[in-house]
């Protein structure tokens, strides 16, 4: 048995798609980016049944409608994991049971993105799946256990999302809404709208790109919307660019922004840039303040 050793050319000669997520209040126009896209090559998941901003869009659509469907297609689109017991899901064996209804997977090569609205009501299909599972159900008493259930809606959901990005062929987008909230200082903080914290603690760490479509502004001038992609931005939207092709503020069109992330990698010497700005003032040195009173 030969090392299973990638070469850089063979690495660097890959398909990689682009997993991504896009946060932002509701009516801001996330569906809409649908129309950015082209429409042959993607893969509609509505989840939301909120297509009328789209009506007349002529892609292609599954409409899951409860957990256990979300789970079977994303073993269908992403296939199984070898590394999961026969028993489990994502495992070879779920996968070819899903394959005996859905058909050939090779129905969906011809799709190149796939569009997840949302992933904020992904979470709530699989928050009711949770609670009527028996980790849901005190052992001692035999009365609900919303501590039981909240862990497991973070495992599944951890689960599912982390086997779609392993579909390394194809871009995958989730949407979400974006919650804004005050913190015990009265501070503005952004928060994904999910049940329970563990996904949306860990969700940005399983992601290449955190977008956030945002009205944003600069100077005196009108408000306009944008995306916001960078992690330090001025705004405290979350935001996190992998690719590091992509400025701070991009145009809201998921179409040129996927072409610029695919486009020439920048030379390592203008990606990590370490340069303090001009205008920081100097960090006072401790040993400035020894023998002070």
């Amino acid at each position: 048995m030969v090392l299973p050793i990638i070469s850089a050319d063979e690495r660097l000669a890959e398909r990689r798609g682009i997993k991504g997520t896009i946060f932002g209040k509701s009516g801001i126009g996330k569906t809409s980016l649908l129309w950015t896209l082209d429409a042959p090559s993607t893969l509609f998941f509505d989840l939301e049944a909120g297509d009328l901003a789209i009506e007349g869009w002529p892609g292609d659509t599954i409409r899951p409608r409860t957990w256990q469907e979300c789970r079977d297609f994303a073993v269908f689109i992403g296939g199984p994991n070898p590394a999961l017991r026969e028993d489990q899901v994502y495992s070879q064996a779920h996968f070819e049971a899903v394959c005996d209804r859905f058909g050939d997977p090779a129905a969906l090569d011809k799709y190149q993105t796939v569009f997840i609205d949302s992933i904020t009501v992904a979470g709530r299909l699989c928050f009711q799946w949770c609670k009527g599972q028996p980790q849901a159900v005190s052992e001692r008493t035999g009365k609900p256990d919303m501590r039981g259930a909240y862990g497991l809606h973070g495992q599944e959901m951890i689960a599912w999302l982390t086997h779609l990005q392993h579909t390394r062929g194809k871009n995958v987008w989730f949407v979400g809404i974006l919650d804004e909230k005050l913190d015990d200082f009265n501070r503005r903080v952004f928060t994904p709208q999910i049940d329970g914290s563990k996904t949306g603690n860990e969700l940005p760490g399983i992601v290449d790109e955190v977008i956030t479509m945002a009205e944003v502004s600069q100077g005196d001038g009108e408000p306009f919307r944008a995306f916001v992609c960078q992690t330090l931005n001025p705004f405290g939207f979350p935001a996190k660019d992998r690719s590091g092709r992509l400025d701070q503020i991009e145009e809201p069109h998921l179409g040129r922004l996927m072409e610029k992330i695919g486009g020439p990698v920048k030379p390592a010497s203008e990606r990590l840039v370490f340069d303090r700005p001009a205008d920081t003032p100097d960090t006072p040195d401790p040993q400035d303040n020894e023998g002070a009173s």
